[in-house]
């Protein structure tokens, strides 16, 4: 009987064990981020098939960019964490879009583009690196959990630098997307006119068991050891907030926009967060285009549908 009883033990101690490293494999595969800097303005595009079709256009995009004037903006998150914007102004007092980058992508990576776009609608740009990336502090990226909170601190931010009575619209492309959406229920002052929600997810959990079986995984096992390890070294829990309960309360109006042919988060993400939307709201599908590339794709439509839906906030 003591010998089954010190089995006993040993395999639970084991098991404890196991599930410790796993969550927290689970947690460095998914969460973690190094943060490291880019070494003499080096411009990292992923190595994929979706960023070589546009590549050249994006680089030029980034080092236009670099090229502007531009003002540099720290503020410190509820967590205290410093976190970096450069603000793009071209017209005088005109809406600001406060865009918020991708999933371990940056502020200059991603959105560089988005300076040319905003132009062409007659806005100016407040581009932030997110939480644990680019020049922003933190290690941990909990896909617009801890994020929805900054994007508070962004809208005050700018709120303080350009008046009480300046407009600002909340953009976002993937996480960023994400991230604005699951800000969309929160207290969001007046000067909040709209969301661009860019191929977003609708939910943390969705798309990361979309990753998981995408690595040929079983999903419904791994998926717990992943929110433990969220729960244990990230210090949220994921499962807390998603873009499809937060739109359902939005307070302001949001256009949905996702390319046909995206398979790094399906477009049928961003269809069913249109239907369940409570406020204002359309959706742009980019025929044949594929993640993160539907104004690359087709400009014109694009800044169209945007021109379209905002006309009646100018």
């Amino acid at each position: 009987m003591k010998d089954w009883h010190i089995i006993t033990i040993i395999i639970f101690l084991i098991l404890v064990i196991l599930t410790f490293f796993t969550s927290l494999i689970c947690y460095l595969m998914a969460f973690y981020s190094s943060n490291k800097k880019h070494k003499n303005n080096e411009i990292n595009l992923p190595n994929n098939e979706i960023y070589r079709t546009f590549k050249d256009l994006i680089i030029t995009d980034i080092e236009t960019a670099r090229k502007l004037n531009f003002k540099e903006f720290t503020v410190k998150s509820y967590d205290g964490l410093t976190l970096y914007g450069k603000y793009f102004e071209s017209f005088k007092n005109a809406p600001i879009e406060i865009m918020f980058h991708g999933y371990r992508g940056d502020g200059e990576r991603d959105l560089s583009t988005g300076i040319r776009r905003a132009k062409a609608c007659g806005r100016n740009v407040l581009i932030v690196d997110q939480r644990g990336h680019g020049k922003s502090g933190g290690h941990t990226i909990s896909f617009g959990i801890k994020e929805r909170q900054d994007v508070i601190t962004w809208i005050n931010k700018v709120i303080e630098e350009f008046g009480p009575d300046i407009q600002i619209i909340l953009t976002g492309i993937s996480m960023g997307a994400a991230t604005v959406m699951m800000a969309s229920n929160l207290d969001l002052p007046s000067n909040v006119i709209g969301i661009l929600a860019d191929c977003g997810y609708d939910s943390p959990k969705n798309i990361i068991k979309k990753y998981i079986s995408d690595m040929h995984l079983p999903a419904t096992f791994f998926y717990p050891f992943v929110k433990l390890g969220a729960l244990l070294f990230g210090k949220f829990n994921i499962d807390s907030a998603s873009p499809i309960k937060s739109v359902k309360e939005s307070k302001v109006p949001i256009i949905f926009i996702h390319g046909e042919k995206d398979t790094f988060v399906p477009c049928y993400m961003s269809e069913k967060l249109y239907n369940a939307c409570s406020n204002k709201k359309h959706l742009t599908i980019i025929k044949d285009a594929e993640h993160g590339i539907s104004y690359l794709f087709d400009p014109d439509l694009y800044v169209q549908e945007l021109e379209r839906f905002f006309k009646d906030k100018k």
